[in-house]
């Protein structure tokens, strides 16, 4: 049986699947180049963000279609994206990712949107590790991290077609196991 993804809340977001209704909000989200700099280094045009966005807004992933993305809506309206990917070779394994517009950068929603997530993969999905990556430079994501529990598990310095500032110091892996969350204080 093919489930979807269920609308998550928080004290202040509102976690529904990212659909097309989200288009517009997610052209204006990767159209910042401020928001863009540890990923693209550069705001996004519309055409680009629909090409890579359209294909993902409505598709469920993993564990019986569980696991994909969200759109986070506060009472002001849309906040960012918040996701959890399964990877391709391990079904219990998941990446966490999350986007913010600008405006909602240092509010807690990036910590309450991905604790959120947490509890829905660890507890309700069953998955066994969730893992985040951001550059070494990306202080703020980094921080967001390790407020959420993740653990630091490696860095590694890759090849990039476009380098950004700072890419000389690697990416960085943070972790959590299913064990940690539930042992978590």
């Amino acid at each position: 049986m093919l489930l979807t993804r269920p609308v998550l809340l928080t004290e202040r977001l509102r976690l529904e699947p990212l659909g097309p209704e989200h288009a517009e909000d997610l052209v204006a989200l990767d159209g910042d180049a401020e928001v863009m700099r540890y990923l693209t280094g550069r705001a996004r045009a519309r055409a680009e963000v629909l090409e890579e966005w359209l294909p993902v807004m409505s598709r469920n992933a993993g564990t019986d279609g569980r696991l994909g993305y969200w759109a986070g809506l506060s009472d002001a309206g849309f906040v960012g994206w918040w996701c959890l990917n399964p990877a391709p070779d391990d079904p219990g394994d998941a990446e966490l990712g999350y986007r913010l517009r600008r405006e909602a950068w240092g509010c807690g929603y990036a910590t309450e949107g991905s604790l959120a997530l947490l509890a829905h993969g660890f507890d309700a999905v069953g998955l066994a590790h969730v893992w985040a990556q951001t550059m070494v430079v990306n202080r703020a994501s980094r921080t967001v991290m390790e407020r959420i529990g993740l653990v630091f598990e490696r860095t590694w310095v890759g090849e990039w077609n476009e380098p950004l500032p700072g890419w000389e110091q690697g990416e960085v892996a943070y972790g959590l196991t299913r064990e940690q969350w539930r042992g978590r204080p």
